[in-house]
């Protein structure tokens, strides 16, 4: 679904900026308006250069904002009709391009992550209209980071649900990926899709 014209989306943690990109060229060619939000400033100034090109050719599409996204859904409650919550994570899932990274990781990073994963989930809620949907991806395939997350966030919002995201997954030839998992949420894996261990689930506010 390519989307609407007058629609806002939110990119809740943005940088460096490529999911943000692809998302601003949609945004362009549907009408609607895209804010790109990062928490950190050094991270925001990495998503701007990335957007910069399209900021300059549609200035009205896209804007770029340092915000903590644990605040945005409480700040603009039920503002925006599609997010994207790509979740700061261990990053496990990158360890065929990155394998250095498993020396520089412990369970403790786990407990860390895991409150600040719910904290960005129910913030991207709250910031998402009735009817609207919500992304959540991490690179990694740990249940703690991935199903755990969503699972908890929706008991504290019933009029959120996960619909089925894995038809929405398709290789090159339009058909859809195997061996995704049970669903509704869908796990990819280095060794069956030739990508990173990501994870998705996808949310609609009722």
């Amino acid at each position: 679904d390519p989307g609407s014209a007058g629609e806002w989306w939110l990119d809740l943690c943005a940088g460096p900026g490529g999911k943000a990109g692809l998302l601003a060229a949609l945004a362009a060619q549907s009408g609607a308006r895209l804010r790109a939000n990062e928490i950190q400033p050094h991270r925001a100034d990495l998503v701007r250069n990335t957007l910069s090109t399209i900021r300059h050719r549609y200035p009205d599409v896209v804007e770029v904002t340092v915000d903590d996204g644990r605040e945005i859904g409480e700040a603009e409650p039920a503002r925006y009709d599609r997010t994207l919550v790509d979740a700061p994570c261990t990053g496990l899932g990158a360890l065929r391009r990155r394998p250095e990274a498993r020396w520089r990781r412990s369970p403790k990073d786990l407990a860390g992550l895991g409150p600040l994963q719910r904290d960005l989930l129910a913030s991207a809620i709250e910031a998402t209209r009735p009817g609207g949907v919500v992304l959540y991806s991490t690179c990694s395939p740990h249940l703690a980071e991935t199903e755990f997350v969503v699972k908890d966030v929706l008991k504290a919002f019933p009029n959120a649900a996960a619909e089925d995201v894995r038809p929405l997954l398709r290789d090159r030839s339009g058909e859809q990926l195997p061996g995704t998992g049970p669903g509704p949420w869908a796990q990819l894996w280095p060794h069956r899709h030739g990508t990173d261990g990501m994870f998705l689930a996808l949310l609609r506010l009722g």
